[in-house]
C-alpha cells in the first residue's frame, strides 16, 4: 500500500468522523428528525456534495449512527461481562443490565435514537441487525452458562409459554438462545424488554416524583427478571417464600 492512499484513507476517515461528531450534536439539538446533510456540512464549511458522497442519504448517516450506537452499548455490556468470572451468574447478569443503564444516561441522544420515538420515514435496514443484538446475546450467554452448569432453575408457578410461541422459540434457539425450554427463552425476552423499558421511563422523565433511588430500584427489578428465568439468586436476595 502506497503512502498516498494511506494518507488518503487517513483523511477519509478522519472526514467521517467529523461528519458523525457534528450529526450527533445536531440529534442532541433538534433530535433525529432533525437531522440535515446540508446542516452537517454547513457545520463543516463544506460544499453539501462533499457530504454526500460519503453519505449519499440522510438515511444512509442515520444508518451509520445507529450502528454505531448499537455497537458502543454492545461493546460496554461485553467488556463488563468479560471482567466477571464465569461461575458468578448472578453478578454478570446484574452487571450487564447495569452497563446498559450506565450507558444510556451517559449517551441519552444516542439511547433515544436506538430505543426512542422511530424516526417516520426510516427504516433500518439490515445491517443494524447484528449489532442491535450484541446485548440480548451476552444475557442470553449467561443463561447458556447457566444451563450448563446444572442451576437454571426457572420458577414453576408462572403460566406457561403460548403455544404460538413454539416456532419463534425454535428459531430463536438457532441463533440465540441455548437448547432452554420455551418458557425461559420467552421470559428472558420479558426480562430483556423490562431492562429497556425502566431505563426509558427513567431517561425520558417518567419516574420523576415516582421513584427517588431509581438505581436501587433499577436493581431490584433486575433481581426480578434473573429469579423470573431461572438464575440462581443470592441466599440474601431470596425472596422469604423461596
Amino acid at each position: 500500500m502506497s503512502a498516498s492512499r494511506t494518507a488518503r484513507e487517513r483523511a477519509r476517515a478522519e472526514l467521517i468522523r467529523e461528519i458523525k461528531a457534528v450529526a450527533r450534536r445536531q440529534l442532541a439539538e433538534a433530535g433525529a428528525t432533525g437531522l440535515s446533510l446540508r446542516a452537517v456540512a454547513r457545520e463543516l464549511g463544506m460544499v453539501s456534495s462533499a457530504v454526500y458522497r460519503y453519505f449519499p442519504s440522510r438515511d444512509d448517516l442515520l444508518t451509520a449512527l445507529i450502528i454505531e450506537a448499537y455497537d458502543d452499548i454492545g461493546e460496554a455490556v461485553e467488556r463488563t461481562d468479560a471482567a466477571l468470572p464465569r461461575e458468578d451468574l448472578i453478578g454478570r447478569w446484574l452487571a450487564c443490565c447495569r452497563a446498559i443503564r450506565d450507558w444510556a444516561l451517559a449517551h441519552p441522544h444516542e439511547y433515544a435514537l436506538i430505543h426512542g420515538t422511530p424516526v417516520p420515514g426510516y427504516a433500518a435496514p439490515e445491517e443494524t441487525v447484528i449489532p442491535a443484538s450484541r446485548n440480548g446475546r451476552a444475557l442470553a450467554g449467561i443463561l447458556r452458562d447457566a444451563e450448563a452448569a446444572g442451576v437454571l432453575a426457572p420458577p414453576t408457578d408462572l403460566p406457561p409459554a403460548p403455544a404460538s410461541f413454539a416456532e419463534d422459540a425454535a428459531r430463536l434457539r438457532e441463533h440465540i438462545f441455548p437448547p432452554v425450554s420455551d418458557d425461559v427463552i420467552l421470559r428472558a425476552l420479558i426480562a430483556w424488554t423490562w431492562v429497556y423499558g425502566a431505563v426509558s421511563f427513567e431517561l425520558f422523565g417518567m419516574y420523576r416524583d415516582v421513584i427517588t433511588d431509581r438505581a436501587a430500584a433499577f436493581d431490584h427489578g433486575v433481581l426480578c427478571m434473573a429469579r423470573m428465568v431461572g438464575l440462581p439468586l443470592p441466599d440474601g436476595e431470596r425472596p422469604a417464600n423461596g
